[in-house]
């Protein structure tokens, strides 16, 4: 029973890393990729469809991504949820082809950004604790139903001390790789 919760944490927070390291392929880098946009909905007849299901999305060069939508009549609902993003690009239309050219990031908007990463992580250490805590607090319900051993639950609360320390490490690492990332002119 211990592992069976052990085993779900460990998973729960391997989640919580990778939806951490996913949201920060939203935060703006010099560099252009496809990932800045796959969040937007675009308005398609009516309903909310995510870009890359009504337009074809390609990086063109470093600073450039070229969005190429499926049918001309959205060309405007694209170019309107490109600029209704927080993002805060202007998308250039020519025909049926829009064109994102990203400018250089400054210095002091290098900082902004490493600050956003930062708050980013902690939100992720705080979902992993917060598994840890829902964790050991399952344990403590086996003890009370007699189900475990006090000795049993204090090795059960180290490991699932050792699997949190191990997360948060995680978190670190994808922190300081984006940082480098950003940094780099």
């Amino acid at each position: 029973m211990l592992n069976d919760i052990k085993k779900d944490a460990q998973n729960r927070m391997a989640k919580s890393v990778e939806a951490f390291r996913h949201d920060l392929t939203k935060v703006r880098t010099g560099r252009a990729s496809t990932a800045l946009v796959d969040h937007l909905k675009v308005n398609y007849h009516g309903s909310d469809m995510p870009l890359n299901q009504v337009a074809s999305v390609q990086v063109s060069d470093a600073r450039t991504l070229t969005i190429t939508p499926w049918e001309k009549q959205i060309v405007g609902a694209v170019e309107k949820a490109i600029l209704a993003s927080d993002l805060g690009l202007t998308p250039n239309t020519a025909g049926t082809v829009i064109r994102i050219n990203l400018p250089a990031l400054t210095e002091e908007r290098r900082k902004e950004l490493t600050k956003v990463v930062h708050s980013e992580s902690e939100n992720a250490k705080v979902a992993i604790r917060n598994i840890r805590r829902d964790a050991i607090h399952q344990a403590k319900e086996l003890l009370k139903d007699k189900k475990v051993t006090e000795d049993e639950l204090r090795g059960f609360e180290g490991d699932i001390q050792k699997i949190t320390d191990n997360a948060i490490k995680d978190v670190d690492g994808v922190v300081k790789a984006k940082e480098q990332e950003l940094m780099a002119v």
